[in-house]
């Protein structure tokens, strides 16, 4: 009687292999938060305004404070003079920046937010040292910024509004500043045309003698110039916003 047959068993290989998409790989996010994540952004069309959001390191204070304000406030300045890129409108909160640009194609985005962000690191830094008296240098942007294309009329009128009214959904409309301020004072909202309570006046309040506004630029984009009046009704300053 001859031995059984030995029976033989698939074994399985397992290779190397290097690159490709793993966990954990490629480069880590900046801080606890990252802003966006860091792949290809889509291709860019200038007749789409966008909403960008960007935020600062923990380690600085409170943006909505005059110094920094002014600060900010030069970059605006700084980034006007651009002929591809143009910021509409603007809020700055506690430890992030709001903004509603305009550019002509996927790298003046880029280029523009990268020289405004620059701009503002390079004076927030500035007033930190002034106000501290220790030299600050560094980073001040956390990380790469968050840009939604806004391509209706519905999508720009929900993002004004989340600009400019942003600080009551942070509930800064209560903490301090003068009750006389209807709108955001961080904020291009001063000069803002599209709030229901102007009711054809060109100026919704006298503004402040020692009050500088933000510098932004007229919108050139039909979306943001005139398509969201044309479909939405306009903004009122009492308005609280959901999320973006």
């Amino acid at each position: 009687m001859g031995r059984p047959r030995k029976t033989h068993e698939q074994m399985t290989m397992t290779f190397r292999t290097r690159g490709g998409r793993r966990p954990g790989a490629g480069r880590p996010p900046r801080g606890p938060r990252s802003s966006e994540r860091h792949k290809a952004r889509p291709t860019h069309n200038c007749r789409h305004p966008v909403h960008v959001t960007t935020r600062v390191v923990d380690d600085v204070a409170n943006l909505r404070h005059r110094d920094f304000y002014l600060q900010l406030r030069e970059a605006t300045i700084v980034t006007a003079r651009r002929e591809d890129f143009r910021i509409v409108q603007m809020s700055i909160q506690r430890n992030h920046l709001h903004l509603i640009v305009e550019a002509n194609d996927k790298a003046a985005l880029s280029r523009g937010m990268q020289g405004f962000s620059i701009s503002a690191a390079k004076r927030v830094n500035a007033a930190i040292t002034a106000r501290t008296g220790v030299r600050r240098t560094g980073r001040v942007i956390a990380d790469r910024f968050h840009a939604r294309a806004l391509t209706s009329p519905r999508a720009v009128r929900h993002a004004l509004a989340y600009c400019l009214n942003n600080w009551r959904r942070h509930g800064e409309d209560r903490s301090g500043l003068p009750r006389t301020w209807k709108v955001d004072p961080f904020s291009s909202g001063p000069l803002f045309f599209g709030w229901q309570e102007l009711e054809g006046s060109p100026v919704l309040w006298p503004l402040r003698e020692t009050y500088l506004p933000l510098i932004v630029l007229r919108p050139r984009t039909w979306l943001l110039a005139q398509g969201w009046q044309a479909h939405h009704p306009l903004i009122s300053v009492r308005e609280v916003p959901g999320r973006a």
